[in-house]
């Protein structure tokens, strides 16, 4: 490597207080709905809530994967001068977020609920917001060489977010009271808000912008590889989103409590998917697209297969640890190597609608093969859908090697030098 490329790459490196806003960012951007999702969900069963009541709670997803809609005006429209365009959306919706976690606080979760869910709506709504924008920076931000550290961060960040959401204010819930875990869940939301206004957002030049852009979701798909590539997100979702479905109605089946399985996949699974996560990260930097993208899928197949032990009826602690370790220590490679992807693949002139599409049609996916599978299990059997999640995982592996994704590390070198 020649002296002008190491100054260049010397002069690419972001300070600490970049990574510190990026990881605040990533890690509160879920902190409410992971809450919502476990934690709200179980406090409301323990009440005596209604499945039916308790099924609108998981519709809020929904938002989080149709951001796509709403993402190009992410993209073109500048809330204030006074801030930079992406720091002015995520000011606006952390402060969202905050301020609807604050407010459900002061209600009493037994005689408000429909309060409660509108303002778990406007938070969900700020939380895909805030993810629109935080994908916009980083894209644009990042460089190649960067984007797999910043995508093993995000990785990483989600999983301490429902660590912290769905596992640890669960635990301190019969502690503390409603009250006091959401003005907790708001005080670690404000963390970020204390270090967006000291973050100097670069002067992007503005590209004139044709009114179809609002059609980017169709027009995005038209560019080289891009059905390859669409085929190669289905696949990854299929797979792993199956395997996923049945462990923990497995458990259950295996009479398992569901404190039990709370600690082992929101706290011990969550801290080995950070774990490789970050290494994933690092290692992405020093290999190519491609290897990574392979990579990846071996490590999903190896997640697929872990799932078997517990459908085959291996459902000791010892066992189910085991299995639960290694599928978030093999499975979060991929989040990061599918983000960093989804990354080179999106357009400098619309970094944050690009990555939100890509994303979305990634979690519509998952979601859909989630409900497939478990719907298969009723019909055919644990046994039979984990065969099909282990099918789709190999199918994952043959795709990754006939795709051929950018080298966006090697062109990176090229040019430098």
């Amino acid at each position: 490597m020649s002296s002008r490329l190491l100054m260049i790459k010397e002069r690419e490196k972001k300070p600490f207080s970049t990574w510190a806003l990026l990881a605040s960012l990533y890690i509160t951007q879920y902190l409410g709905m992971s809450f919502f999702v476990v934690a709200l969900v179980a406090i409301l069963r323990e009440q005596g809530a209604s499945l039916e009541r308790i099924s609108l709670i998981y519709l809020l997803g929904m938002f989080g994967a149709c951001k796509f809609l709403w993402a190009p005006l992410v993209d073109r429209i500048r809330l204030t001068r006074r801030c930079g365009h992406y720091q002015g959306w995520l000011i606006v919706s952390q402060l969202g977020l905050a301020l609807g976690l604050v407010a459900m606080g002061c209600l009493n979760i037994a005689t408000d609920f429909t309060l409660i869910y509108l303002l778990c709506l406007l938070v969900t709504l700020c939380g895909a917001s805030q993810d629109i924008a935080v994908d916009g920076l980083a894209c644009r931000l990042l460089t190649p060489a960067e984007r797999g550290i910043g995508n093993g961060l995000q990785t990483a960040g989600g999983l301490l977010s429902y660590l912290i959401g769905g596992g640890v204010v669960l635990i301190l819930y019969p502690h503390i009271g409603w009250r006091a875990c959401l003005w907790m869940l708001a005080a670690g939301t404000a963390i970020s808000l204390i270090q967006l206004p000291f973050f100097r957002e670069p002067g992007w030049p503005r590209t004139p912008l044709p009114g179809r852009q609002l059609l980017r979701f169709i027009t995005f798909w038209r560019h080289d590889r891009a059905s390859g590539w669409l085929v190669v997100l289905l696949c990854y979702a299929m797979g792993i989103s199956i395997a996923w479905s049945i462990l923990i109605p497995v458990l259950i089946d295996a009479g398992w409590k569901m404190e039990r399985v709370g600690l082992m996949v929101n706290v011990q699974g969550s801290v080995a998917g950070c774990l490789s996560a970050l290494l994933t990260g690092w290692l992405i930097r020093h290999i190519s697209r491609r290897q990574a993208l392979l990579l990846a899928a071996l490590s999903q197949l190896i997640a697929v297969a872990a799932i078997a032990l517990p459908v085959l009826g291996y459902t000791s602690n010892t066992v189910v640890t085991f299995a639960v370790c290694i599928y978030f220590f093999c499975y979060n490679p991929a989040m990061a190597v599918i983000g960093t992807l989804i990354m080179d693949n999106a357009s400098p002139q619309t970094p944050a609608t690009d990555f939100t599409l890509q994303f979305s049609f990634y979690q519509i996916s998952a979601m859909f093969m989630g409900a497939c599978g478990v719907w298969l299990a009723g019909r055919l059997g644990y046994g039979a859908v984990q065969l099909v999640a282990l099918f789709a995982a190999l199918l994952t592996v043959v795709l990754s090697l006939r795709h051929r994704p950018k080298e966006m590390l090697q062109h990176e070198v090229t040019d430098a030098t």
